[in-house]
C-alpha cells in the first residue's frame, strides 16, 4: 500500500494517542512489526509559538520509518504555515487530527469539531496539501452524533482537496470509546474514496483484524486502545494476516520482561521522575487481567524509583508461578 509516494510494507498501524504513543512506546510496537507508526497529537498553534513541550512530542528516529506527524489546529493559513515548517523534519507523513473527542479540544474548534464542518475541512488539507510535498492524511470519526454520520462526505472532502489517505475510527464524538465501532460506515467511506482507507475501532486480535478487511474493504487497520499494555499486537495480528498463525499470548515473564524495558526507555528518554511517574499508567495496561491486578495497581501508583518498580515486577512474577 501506498499513501503518496510512502510505502507501507505492513498494513497494520498504530493510532495516535495522546499520552501513550510516545517515542519509547512507537519503538516497541515498532519491533512488533507494526507498519505505520503515528507520533502524539501536536498543537500547530504551539508549533507556531514556539511552545517547548512540542520539540519533545515531535523527536523521532531513523529506527521509526515510516512514521506520520500528527498535528491538530482548526486555522487554514496556520495549519499551511506549520505543515511547511516540519516538513522538512524526518517524518513520512502530515497528519490532522479531525478526531479527538476530548472537550477543550472539542470547544476550541479543533479535533473532531471539525467533522461538523465540511468546508473548513476542504480549506485546511487544501492548504496544507498545497504547501508541502510530503503526503497529508486526515483522522476523522463517523461523525459528530448519531445525527450527522458523515465520514463518506468528509472522506470526500479530504480527497478532493489533496488529501492522501484517510484513517476512520467508527464511533462519533459522542460516544467517545464506548459502545461498539461502526464498521459499516467504514465501508462507505471506502466506497465513496479513491485514497487509501485506513479502518479504526475495534481490533483487538489477528481475528478482528481480518474481519474488518472483509467487511469494510480497508487498506489497512489501526489498532489504538488494543495496543495499550499490548505491543506484541502487532506481531500477532500482522502474523495473522500473512498465514493465519495465532501466536500465543506473551508469557508473564514476557510481560515483566517488558515492563521493566519500557521503565528504562521511559527513563532515559525524560528522566526518571517523569518516566516512573509515566510507566504507572503502562504497568497497569500490562498487568490488566492478571493475578492480584487492582492491588497491583494501587501499589504502582505510589512507586518513584526503578529499584522500586523491579520489586513491584517481582511479585507479579512471583505470583505468577505459585499459581
Amino acid at each position: 500500500m501506498f499513501i503518496g509516494n510512502v510505502e507501507i510494507q505492513n498494513p497494520v498501524v498504530l493510532a495516535p494517542m495522546a499520552g501513550v504513543t510516545d517515542l519509547p512506546f512507537r519503538l516497541l510496537c515498532k519491533e512488533m512489526d507494526c507498519g505505520l507508526l503515528y507520533t502524539e497529537m501536536v498543537s500547530a498553534k504551539a508549533i507556531l509559538y514556539g511552545n517547548k513541550n512540542t520539540e519533545a512530542l515531535m523527536q523521532v528516529t531513523p529506527n521509526e520509518h515510516p512514521i506520520a506527524l500528527q498535528l491538530f489546529g482548526s486555522d487554514p493559513e496556520v495549519m499551511g504555515e506549520i505543515a511547511k515548517r516540519v516538513e522538512e523534519r524526518p517524518f513520512d507523513i502530515i497528519d490532522v487530527n479531525m478526531g479527538c473527542p476530548v472537550p477543550k479540544v472539542v470547544n476550541n474548534g479543533e479535533g473532531s469539531a471539525l467533522m461538523k464542518n465540511p468546508v473548513l475541512v476542504g480549506k485546511i488539507v487544501e492548504a496544507m496539501a498545497k504547501a508541502v510535498q510530503k503526503p497529508v492524511t486526515v483522522k476523522i470519526r463517523a461523525g459528530f452524533n448519531d445525527e450527522s454520520i458523515n465520514a463518506p462526505e468528509i472522506a470526500h472532502v479530504i480527497e478532493e482537496s489533496g488529501g492522501a489517505a484517510v484513517a476512520v475510527h467508527g464511533r462519533t464524538r459522542e460516544q467517545y470509546y464506548s459502545g461498539k465501532a461502526d464498521w459499516d460506515v467504514i465501508r462507505r467511506v471506502k466506497e465513496t474514496v479513491k485514497i487509501p482507507v485506513i479502518g479504526n475501532g475495534d481490533i483487538l486480535t489477528g481475528q478482528d483484524a481480518i474481519r474488518m478487511f472483509e467487511e469494510t474493504g480497508c487498506d489497512a487497520v489501526m489498532i489504538g486502545r488494543g495496543a495499550r499494555g499490548n505491543p506484541w499486537i502487532f506481531s500477532q495480528v500482522s502474523r495473522y494476516l500473512k498465514d493465519k498463525t495465532v501466536l500465543a499470548p506473551p508469557t508473564t515473564k514476557e510481560i515483566c520482561d517488558m515492563i521493566l524495558r519500557h521503565a528504562k526507555m521511559l527513563i532515559e528518554a525524560k528522566g526518571e521522575y517523569t518516566g516512573i511517574r509515566e510507566m504507572r499508567k503502562h504497568f497497569a495496561w500490562y498487568t490488566a487481567g492478571m493475578k492480584h491486578s487492582a492491588a497491583l495497581r494501587g501499589r504502582v501508583n505510589q512507586v518513584e524509583h526503578f529499584e522500586e518498580l523491579e520489586q513491584l515486577v517481582d511479585m507479579v512474577h512471583g505470583a505468577d508461578e505459585t499459581k
